[in-house]
């Protein structure tokens, strides 16, 4: 009988982490805090206020309301909004540990979510799916699991995995609940473990295990060689859809080129279609998953944040929305996921700003703080803060009343 998938994915969980990868891991902090900074006032923030007083819980529900949470692109999924969460779930923990644990639940979320194929994504929201994964892994990290607890627990999160993409087609919170389900459902299942509970190691290739049920082709566990997989995701500059961003990125080099000019016409992978063809949103999620809208923000001179998804701007971009039109390229489709790639009159970008290959800077990633803590009302002092706490400090109290007080 081979050895069971999540045996040998725990034994990559139970390395040491390096202080290289915890610096990396604070900057994922510090881009999941700017996400949260932006999200107040938002519907998902005073949903995240009602359910908890715990800055960690009730920022589960707000971490990807803005659409400007990382992604890693083989896997198609949002690791940091599951991840930081669990990891900062434990008061005790010192700095040191809490980076560890995201970095551990990075790499669980990841690897697992690699092998899942397109089947997978036409039904299923994967960040839900594998989300289990990740917060089981960052909290099994936080208490100390042996290999055969990290096991078990993945397991047992695993044998409850879900998310149907469904709620697309509706303006509702599912996406936060989303979130919000895979962080307390895989700490769940790390907690119960540490507690004496096993669970089926099998799970994703057995013969009803999630393979079986969500895939027709399933992969590889994804692996970075001795490195670890946080290191291969991507962060995101636009307000908006991960699949829209090749096209904002593509739009914006011809302006900043002064070659930009009506008409438009846009050329990306299939993925970016079926989920971001909208040539009129009626709401400011909408808005975020238009091709149309994305591409008339950048011609209108804007900066592709948040203010320019609201229905404000909608409303002003409407004639320039008209001279959009978006088609599949089946070459750019090819190179997806492994190439975020999008051609806009003429001009072509095989990968996107952010992504390991077009790689943002520190600089960059504070910037994107100080942008989302001023349009979520917080002062100047506050991002400053933020980013000295994620990217200096190792005070995990003064972190924890910062997120209590951003997420009341």
């Amino acid at each position: 009988m081979s050895e069971p998938l999540l045996s040998r994915l725990v034994r990559t969980l139970a390395r040491p982490v390096s202080k290289s990868e915890r610096q990396r891991a604070r900057l994922h902090l510090l881009d999941w805090l700017a996400c949260i900074a932006g999200a107040r006032g938002t519907e998902a923030h005073a949903m995240g206020s009602a359910i908890s007083t715990r800055g960690w819980e009730s920022a589960s529900y707000s971490g990807n309301v803005l659409e400007m949470d990382d992604v890693h692109r083989t896997s198609l999924l949002h690791p940091g909004p599951v991840i930081w969460p669990a990891a900062l779930s434990m008061p005790s923990a010192d700095m040191d540990t809490r980076l560890d644990a995201a970095v551990r639940g990075y790499e669980a979320m990841i690897a697992i979510g690699a092998a899942f194929d397109a089947h997978h994504y036409a039904h299923w929201h994967p960040t839900a799916t594998m989300g289990v994964f990740g917060a089981c892994a960052s909290f099994g990290s936080l208490i100390g699991f042996a290999p055969v607890e990290y096991a078990n627990a993945l397991g047992n999160a695993g044998s409850v995995a879900g998310g149907l993409w469904h709620m697309r087609h509706d303006d509702v919170l599912t996406k936060q609940w989303h979130i919000y389900h895979a962080v307390r459902t895989g700490r769940d299942a790390a907690m119960h473990v540490h507690y004496g509970a096993t669970g089926p190691q099998g799970i994703l290739e057995g013969p009803q295990g999630l393979f079986e049920a969500f895939t027709k082709g399933p992969g590889e566990l994804a692996s970075n060689g001795d490195g670890w997989m946080i290191d291969t995701v991507s962060f995101k500059p636009f307000a908006a859809c991960r699949h829209a961003h090749p096209a904002i990125d593509a739009a914006m080099e011809l302006r900043r080129a002064g070659k930009l000019e009506a008409p438009f016409q846009v050329e990306t992978f299939k993925d970016a279609l079926t989920f971001c063809d909208r040539p009129e949103p009626e709401t400011e999620l909408e808005a975020k998953f238009s091709l149309q809208h994305a591409i008339a923000v950048v011609a209108d001179g804007r900066q592709a944040e948040p203010q320019d998804f609201t229905m404000e701007a909608v409303c002003a971009l409407s004639e320039l929305r008209a001279q959009v039109t978006v088609s599949e390229d089946p070459a750019i489709t090819a190179r997806y996921p492994a190439h975020f790639g999008a051609r806009v009159n003429g001009f072509e970008l095989v990968d996107t700003l952010g992504d390991p290959e077009r790689p943002v800077s520190e600089d960059d990633i504070i910037a994107k703080m100080l942008s989302l803590a001023k349009w979520g009302g917080l002062q100047p002092k506050e991002a400053e803060k933020a980013v000295n706490l994620a990217l200096q400090s190792d005070d995990v109290d003064a972190l924890d009343a910062m997120l209590e007080a951003w997420t009341r």
